[in-house]
Formats: structure tokens, C-alpha cells, sequence
């Protein structure tokens, strides 16, 4: 929200707007900086349910450290930790396609 500029709430204002409407006109001027800041929310939930995995947690990390780190078995790894690169770079790619359609500069 703080990436909106001071000059347009001040429009909104001067229009008689009401402070309901200028919360609707920050949200609608932040869509694009609020997307990215999900897509990196989502970025780091990946991440720690990955390092949770490594420690008993489940998922892919576990599935890495079992069969990949205690069994000798680099394939597996090597696997997995594409997967999860896969993963990242597209929930990022969708993350910046959205937040340029939302952006209106």
C-alpha cells in the first residue's frame, strides 16, 4: 500500500470521496504490488515446508533426505530438487505475468 503515490489518495479526497471509497482506490492502485508480495509468500511457504520435510516434517524434503541422502541415491535428489526448482520459478513467472496484467503504470 505504500507504493501508491501520496497525489492520489490526495485526488480522491479532493473529489469528496469517502474514506471507504479511498481504501477500495489504495487496494485497487496496489493490486500489483500485493500480487508479488503473495507470490513471494507462496516462494517461502515452498521453502519451509521443504526444510521441514528435512527434519520429519513430510513432503518432498523428506522424500529427498530418505531416499536420496540416506540411501545413496543422488537420482532421487537430483529429482527432487528440480521439482522444487520447477516449482519455484513458475509460481514466480505466474506471480510477475499477473502483477504486469494488474499494473497500470
Amino acid at each position: 500500500m505504500r507504493e501508491v503515490p501520496r497525489g492520489i489518495i490526495e485526488a480522491t479526497e479532493s473529489m469528496g470521496a469517502r474514506p471507504f471509497t479511498i481504501i477500495k482506490v489504495l487496494l485497487n492502485e496496489a493490486r500489483s504490488g500485493l500480487v508479488l508480495s503473495v507470490t513471494i509468500l507462496c516462494i517461502s511457504l515452498l521453502s519451509y515446508s521443504a526444510a521441514a520435510g528435512m527434519i520429519g516434517g513430510g513432503g518432498l524434503g523428506d522424500l529427498a533426505i530418505r531416499y536420496g541422502y540416506y540411501r545413496y541415491q543422488t537420482e532421487v535428489m537430483i529429482f527432487i530438487v528440480l521439482v522444487l526448482s520447477v516449482m519455484v520459478i513458475s509460481i514466480q513467472a505466474s506471480g510477475n505475468w499477473l502483477a504486469n496484467r494488474l499494473d497500470k503504470r
